[in-house]
């Protein structure tokens, strides 16, 4: 055991004793963090766990919303390999939490404990699995540390490592290198990323590339019926060009009203939507866009019943809406990269069959930004001129956006498969214990 860990370990349980109290008051004036307080402390209900428990239990831990739905997607597969399995899974967000216990049994969904060895400990006891899976990047010290010492099989599946945060985990390499040493098997989305796993100190006899699990459920998600239904909601005739900024940054939406404002010229009708990557923004971006003078719905007030699109602008205030919305998309921009943010998943609006736009900064989703560059089905822009002339000319042939938009949606279906690869890793690791 390295000394930074010994220090990881004393830092963390000295914190957990000391924060306690006053963590306790605070949810307790203010509400927050309540849910789920006792089982992130390691108090699960193991009468519950225990009930009719195989001996093939295993572990997924999906920290938020997309987790869940891509442990949903390699769970599938692995129960066909696997009759029998029996999955828990644990969760960070609330609404991760509520999405899980939708797609799973819910009396298998809990929160995830805190990285504390109380809590880890008293959960690893009551869960008990065969096999522990860490989906991404949720690589927990002390966790990982005590499952290896209880015997559990142990592996990072649909692993990802940014090239944002590779600097910060090299930074503590020592640390990384003996806790990543102690996972049985690491099952990363892509090459980069396998390269970047074993610089932090994994091994590479124990390191796979099988794909982003992500691609298997845009396709199936891209269901037809969703179209006319949003378009219904938004009162969009078919003449309505429908220019989306999905998951915006700080700094984006100001460029995009630059966009609109041009496209407006030209196209009169068209209808901008904006999805703030965090809701929390929606009342500061509401105040900008009617100081520039343009009428704006919030989606909560659009979706009530008997409501109306009476504004040219309706700005996204709920959380999990935009991949729907992305289906009546005529311009769509992927958010977090027109500024230094890393990008977002371009293939989302892509499986809808539509040509995509984003910013320079797309580091984060490089395969797939290739991908459908490859196809001509991805358009960069660096700023609100280049951006608006791009958007201008394919509105003015929109076959050939059509025809971009084919090509992206097939680039989609082609690369479908990575859940059965990552099911495939975990099935490996049961029956070893």
């Amino acid at each position: 055991m390295s000394l930074l860990y010994k220090a990881y370990a004393a830092l963390s349980s000295g914190a957990f004793v000391a924060g306690l109290p006053p963590f306790w008051l605070y949810t307790r004036l203010t509400g927050r963090f309540r849910r789920g307080l006792r089982e992130r402390l390691g108090l699960f209900p193991i009468q519950e766990l225990q009930r009719g428990r195989p001996s093939n239990r295993v572990w997924i831990h999906a920290a938020s919303l997309g987790e869940v739905r891509v442990a949903r997607s390699i769970t599938n597969q692995l129960e066909k390999s696997v009759p029998g399995c029996n999955v828990v899974l644990s969760t960070n967000t609330d609404h991760g939490h509520d999405l899980a216990q939708k797609l799973f049994d819910p009396d298998s969904v809990f929160y995830a404990p805190l990285d504390f060895l109380p809590s880890v400990r008293k959960a690893l006891s009551a869960v008990n699995p065969e096999v522990m899976v860490f989906l991404e990047t949720e690589l927990w010290p002390t966790w990982i540390s005590e499952a290896q010492r209880k015997g559990i099989r142990i592996a990072l599946v649909h692993g990802r490592i940014s090239g944002r945060s590779i600097g910060k985990y090299l930074a503590f390499r020592s640390l990384f290198r003996e806790v990543l040493q102690h996972i049985n098997a690491f099952s990363m989305i892509t090459e980069e990323d396998a390269r970047r796993i074993v610089a932090m100190g994994a091994d590479p006899g124990r390191v796979t590339v099988n794909g982003n699990a992500k691609h298997d459920l845009l396709a199936s998600q891209a269901d037809p019926v969703i179209e006319p239904r949003m378009r219904n909601l938004l009162g969009l005739k078919p003449s309505h060009p429908v220019f989306i900024g999905g998951s915006t940054r700080e700094g984006e939406e100001e460029i995009l009203l630059s966009v609109y404002k041009r496209l407006l010229k030209h196209f009169p009708e068209t209808v901008l939507l904006i999805a703030p990557r965090h809701v929390v923004r929606v009342p500061r971006i509401e105040t900008m866009l009617r100081q520039q003078g343009l009428a704006v719905q919030l989606w909560t007030d659009l979706v009530r019943p008997g409501a109306e699109r009476t504004a040219p602008v309706v700005l996204i205030n709920t959380f999990g809406e935009l991949f729907n919305l992305y289906s009546v998309g005529t311009i769509l921009f992927c958010g977090a990269s027109l500024v230094p943010l890393g990008g977002q998943n371009p293939l989302e609006p892509a499986a809808w069959g539509n040509m995509v736009f984003y910013g320079p900064s797309m580091e984060d989703f490089a395969e797939a930004k290739r991908l459908l560059e490859q196809e001509r089905a991805g358009v960069e822009v660096t700023d609100a001129d280049t951006f608006a002339e791009q958007a201008l000319y394919f509105l003015s042939h929109r076959e050939e956006l059509q025809e971009r938009g084919s090509r992206a949606r097939e680039a989609v279906l082609r690369i479908r498969g990575a859940s059965e690869r990552h099911a495939e890793v975990i099935g490996r690791l049961m029956g070893q214990r």
